[in-house]
């Protein structure tokens, strides 16, 4: 973090503290520097500092813990704001929004998925396999989502992957929900066969699979 100049003073604390976040030095958990600290560190006074602590509250990167002091909470405005929107979207929305992105992902991680997609594709299968055998409910659900992220990834197409990534809660509660009563896991692995066989027509067909469960 620099020194900022006398010029919009708030906006120019605003963009530092953001810039914290964004960079990953400050990690959604960690406790940020006290008003006076950034202050000093800034160059400006601890009102311009708190004012922008405000600021980057209301978009959602920074909670107040009465008494204890301020915690990053978010990295993403954009996801902050579609996560709020997302919370009075009923889930039959979700869900179809869910669907289509499911076949986006599939058709694209068959055409463009590299090696390394196919490695961490494969290991997050059988950790997904060994969770639902196991009954594990939490963790079969985080490997899941995780193996729908890593099809997402395999597309290179990074605003569908932040799409998908902003929905992973919403999917998360649909999982936790459906109690694995639903879950493939023939159709999971048929999928990452044809992303490696690049044959975007079956992985078409298996995503189709998954969603229809």
């Amino acid at each position: 973090m620099k020194s900022v100049g006398r010029k919009s003073l708030v906006d120019a604390a605003i963009i530092e503290l953001r810039g914290e976040i964004a960079s990953g030095r400050w990690q959604v958990g960690d406790k940020i520097p006290s008003e006076s600290t950034l202050a000093e560190t800034l160059g400006v006074s601890r009102l311009s500092v708190r004012e922008a602590v405000r600021a980057l509250v209301h978009t959602g990167l920074l909670t107040t813990r009465q008494g204890d002091g301020t915690y990053v909470t978010a990295t993403d405005e954009a996801a902050v704001a579609f996560g709020r929107m997302l919370a009075d979207v009923a889930d039959q929305d979700v869900e179809e929004v869910r669907r289509g992105l499911d076949l986006v992902a599939a058709r694209l991680a068959a055409s463009r998925r590299t090696e390394a997609d196919l490695t961490e594709l494969r290991d997050i299968t059988l950790r997904r396999q060994q969770h639902f055998e196991a009954r594990e409910l939490k963790e079969f659900v985080e490997a899941d989502i995780e193996f729908h992220l890593c099809v997402a990834r395999a597309g290179q197409n990074p605003l569908l992957l932040d799409l998908y990534t902003t929905l992973s809660t919403a999917l998360r509660d649909t999982v936790l929900a459906d109690d694995m009563r639903h879950s493939t896991t023939d159709a999971h692995q048929a999928l990452v066969e044809a992303i490696a066989a690049g044959d975007p027509a079956a992985a078409d067909t298996a995503a189709l699979t998954i969603i229809e469960a």
